[in-house]
């Protein structure tokens, strides 16, 4: 028996701690997955209005802002009973639209590719693991071309968000209510031309590369494969009706089924919280603490009809039938190109349908009026999975808030009857062949796109660890 430990792993956001242990075989046996990191914006928002929210929110995260905002927004509208206009709901897919697509590069090129193919032997690059590199000089270095160039396409990713968005990587535009930008013929202009750039390399570099990989490295389609179950809240409104370009479901036992928010809790056994366990988010509470014996990380445990789910661009093109070859390593990298083309494709088509000139706002250009009580939730997906917010209302002010993070579903901890996490299943009976270089196991995290920089991390100003500490109310 053996025990490795990476921390913290690189190559995503935030600080994500691994640990595993061994048998004699070097077969992985047990697995802690531990976020290091404590977010704690639910009692930040409790005393503030609802629009703000929807900007404070997108501080959760810098990859994945848009879809904070989005799913804020969501709930505060749900609350006033406000339902979005097209040109609104359009907007909104075109600014996540390029969220999506600059997250999706990154993610491929940036912080997973480096784990198959040897960088240049500087710093950055250097030092790094030298196991198990597989790609001839000539397509190493194509592949690093490229991961240069993939570059400049999330720059312009970004760019080309902003045109509606205000700005990125936080917007400022998109608002309760709908988005407050009013279209000009030059900014649909600008963002076809976007466009039509970054869906050319989608379509031809970022196509031939990961077949590439999935050629070269094709045992992974049986590495990383977990409980092999599936969940996404739907994503990218197409009208007004509901319709949904990924729509909601499940993915249990390979058979694909409805989603339901009543059947999710969160667990918190093993999380340093001492909140109630087995909650649903609607009527959950954050209540720190750390250091409670049996724990071992900062994200809670969400769970579906009891059971763990992997969210992610896996789970949104299984059930939309768009890919089903499997639920492995490899598997998710090719779910996330072929979404990232899907969705490029389709923007071209919701970008012919907005409107010049007209707002996509709410009844006013600031959005909707604040409502003044009353609960509501807003469901979408980020990058990495399903995101939701459970907003309450009272007096015009937020009384209770609470956040699940994609990642808090598939790097959670183990729940309270002893079910491990996605990723720790994934890693369970995992091969590794050399132990002073665990590559295998950088690729199974990597290929779920872990988040934890979704929290605030907690220490002293000379850095000295907190055991203990207190969350002071607004007004306090």
């Amino acid at each position: 028996m053996s025990t490795i430990v990476l921390d913290p792993i690189t190559r995503l956001e935030g600080h994500l701690k691994v640990s595993v242990t061994l048998d004699a075989n070097n077969i992985v046996t047990a697995a802690e997955s531990t976020g290091n990191l404590y977010r704690d914006f639910e009692n930040m928002l409790v005393g503030r209005v609802p629009k703000d929210a929807a900007f404070l929110t997108q501080r959760i995260c810098g990859v994945c802002p848009v879809s904070h905002a989005i799913a804020s927004s969501k709930a505060t509208e749900q609350v006033a009973g406000f339902k979005p206009s097209l040109q609104g709901l359009l907007l909104r897919d075109l600014i996540q639209g390029a969220n999506f697509i600059s997250s999706n590069v990154l993610h491929f090129y940036q912080l997973a590719l480096m784990d198959y193919v040897q960088g240049p032997q500087v710093h950055p690059w250097t030092p790094g693991y030298t196991q198990d590199f597989r790609f001839n000089a000539t397509d190493s270095q194509t592949l690093i071309n490229n991961y240069v160039a993939a570059l400049s396409i999330r720059r312009q990713a970004h760019e080309m968000g902003a045109i509606f968005g205000g700005k990125l990587p936080h917007v400022g535009n998109v608002v309760p209510g709908g988005v407050t930008a009013k279209p000009t013929a030059t900014d649909i202009t600008n963002f076809r031309n976007y466009l039509n750039t970054i869906t050319s390399f989608i379509k031809t570099t970022y196509a031939a590369d990961v077949n590439k990989l999935a050629a070269a490295y094709n045992d992974y389609y049986t590495v990383g494969t977990g409980y092999g179950n599936l969940l996404s809240y739907g994503v990218f409104d197409t009208n007004t009706s509901g319709g949904l370009l990924f729509p909601a479901g499940t993915v249990t036992n390979g058979t694909v089924g409805s989603f339901t928010q009543t059947n999710i809790k969160e667990y918190v056994g093993h999380s340093w919280y001492s909140s109630p366990s087995g909650i649903n988010p609607a009527s959950e509470t954050t209540t720190p603490n750390f250091g409670k014996a049996g724990a071992y990380t900062w994200l809670k445990a969400p769970r579906y009809n009891g059971a763990a789910y992997e969210a992610g661009s896996l789970a949104r093109t299984w059930i939309s039938g768009d890919y089903r070859r499997g639920v492995s390593v490899m598997d998710r990298h090719l779910a996330r190109y072929t979404e990232t083309n899907k969705i490029a494709t389709n923007m071209l088509t919701w970008l012919n349908q907005v409107v010049v000139g007209l707002s996509g706002a709410g009844s006013t250009s600031l959005g909707i009026a604040t409502p003044v009580s009353g609960s509501g939730i807003g469901l979408t997906e980020a990058p990495r999975g399903a995101l939701g917010h459970w907003l309450t209302v009272a007096n015009s002010a937020i009384s209770k808030y609470q956040i699940i993070t994609p990642t808090c579903w598939n790097a959670s901890p183990m729940d309270d009857t002893g079910n491990v996490g996605p990723i720790e299943k994934a890693l369970i009976g995992t091969h590794v062949v050399n132990t002073a270089q665990p590559v295998e196991l950088l690729r199974i995290v990597h290929s779920f796109d872990p988040c934890t920089g979704c929290s605030v991390h907690v220490m002293s100003p000379e850095g000295v660890e907190m055991s203990n500490f207190v969350v002071q109310p607004i007004g306090a």
